[in-house]
């Protein structure tokens, strides 16, 4: 009896099995319910994403990359500005000579843009910056020759450190070579066209002054071959002042590319199409006589014409009605004293005023903004819009160099380009 008691305690007191909890989902539902996406529910998400996480998404299979590809934008992002600084001027009538040359640097568009530098190429610093198109800058020795020798130029893909070094072009080149020899003057070099972002394939322009008449050579460079050629002489433009006052650098601006000219009324443009030079003449309204003034393009791709003499911003578009210029058409006029009295230490009298401020460039950033420069108290951009004007940042007793070249990444992206 007493031992049926305690079994009957101990099958009482008997602890009951551990309940085991339930096995936890597979992940792979979760996988499944994006592979079900249908494309369109899938672009209307990657839309909503910023470049870099679209660029990023587009790598995670062919699928999304298939999807993503028709979510660019279609114009190429701006990254930021290529310069080269310069040792911060002193005020007129105080005129420096030529100081030590500076590396080129960049200047990131914002927090989120790639900080990008030319450390991937180490002789960049015997090199400077004479253009940046297409997602390519073409740099130039800084040595100084002869200016009837062609330079070697040195061809930099910051996005992809890809990198480029094109010969001069051989005499043979042109066949009459030795009898332009003794009066050739050379004046610049520039990049033509690209062929596709996902290679260095492209092709660049350089030209001189033979006799009185321009001369271009075209470098076709694919595969890691550079061919030259050269052009027929522009017979219909005569060049009747000192080629010295060319500058050495080109705008790109609504299909064409245009060399400046220190005080003259006109600018030598190179259609990039047909590679044929003739002039364009300024428009006729400019003030002043030192014809302080720039061309460039308008956001939405007009060739115009700026200047801010005598504390007036005056832009021209071309167009062809009654009123226009010589085709060139009045179509903004914003007079600036107000806004330079803003400046710290900018002179009052406007005869200095005059003699320190000149535009540099229209930015081709940001069409609808210039480059001031204020020698002696910095340089400035101003937005045409808004009518703010702003300091570029100085550092370490340097400021930005002229010209300030945009860069946009070559656009569209390798990964996302169609091979051709």
């Amino acid at each position: 009896m007493a031992r049926s008691r305690k079994t009957r305690a101990k099958t009482q007191t008997k602890t009951p099995p551990a309940v085991s909890p339930p096995p936890p989902e597979k992940p792979q539902a979760a996988v499944a319910w994006i592979s079900v996406l249908s494309e369109d529910v899938l672009r209307d998400i990657l839309r909503r994403l910023s470049l870099a996480d679209l660029l990023r998404a587009a790598l995670a299979c062919h699928r999304w990359r298939r999807v993503a590809a028709g979510c660019l934008p279609r114009a190429a992002p701006l990254l930021g500005y290529f310069f080269q600084p310069v040792k911060t001027s002193l005020p007129a009538p105080i005129r420096e000579t030529k100081g030590a040359h500076y590396d080129a640097v960049f200047a990131p568009l914002d927090a989120s843009s790639p900080r990008l530098s030319l450390d991937f190429a180490p002789d960049a610093s015997r090199y400077e910056l004479l253009d940046c198109h297409q997602g390519l800058l073409v740099l130039e020795p800084t040595a100084s020759v002869p200016k009837a020798v062609h330079r070697r130029l040195l061809v930099l893909d910051p996005a992809t450190h890809r990198r480029a070094l094109l010969p001069p072009p051989p005499r043979d080149t042109v066949p009459d070579d030795r009898r332009w020899r003794s009066s050739r003057y050379y004046i610049g070099s520039a990049l033509l066209s690209r062929a596709h972002p996902s290679k260095l394939c492209f092709e660049a322009v350089c030209f001189a002054i033979d006799g009185r008449h321009p001369r271009a050579w075209v470098a076709s460079f694919d595969n890691g071959q550079c061919r030259w050629r050269s052009l027929p002489l522009a017979e219909q433009v005569v060049v009747d002042f000192d080629p010295y006052w060319f500058d050495s650098f080109c705008v790109h601006a609504a299909g064409k590319m245009y060399w400046h000219i220190c005080n003259s009324d006109r600018v030598l443009a190179l259609d990039a199409a047909t590679l044929h030079f003739s002039y364009l003449q300024a428009p006729a309204g400019l003030p002043g006589i030192c014809c302080k003034y720039r061309i460039g393009e308008t956001p939405d791709g007009r060739l115009c014409t700026v200047t801010v003499e005598d504390q007036v911003m005056r832009l021209w578009v071309r167009g062809e009605i009654r009123s226009s210029y010589d085709g060139w058409v009045l179509e903004r006029e914003m007079n600036l004293r107000k806004v330079y009295d803003t400046v710290p230490s900018l002179p009052r009298d406007m005869r200095a005023r005059v003699a320190s401020i000149w535009v540099t460039d229209i930015d081709a950033g940001h069409k609808d903004r210039l480059f001031i420069q204020m020698l002696g108290y910095g340089r400035y951009s101003f937005d045409l819009n808004t009518g703010k004007l702003e300091p570029l940042p100085t550092k370490n007793g340097k400021e930005y160099g002229h010209p300030i070249f945009a860069y946009f990444l070559a656009w569209p992206p390798a990964l996302l380009a169609a091979e051709y």
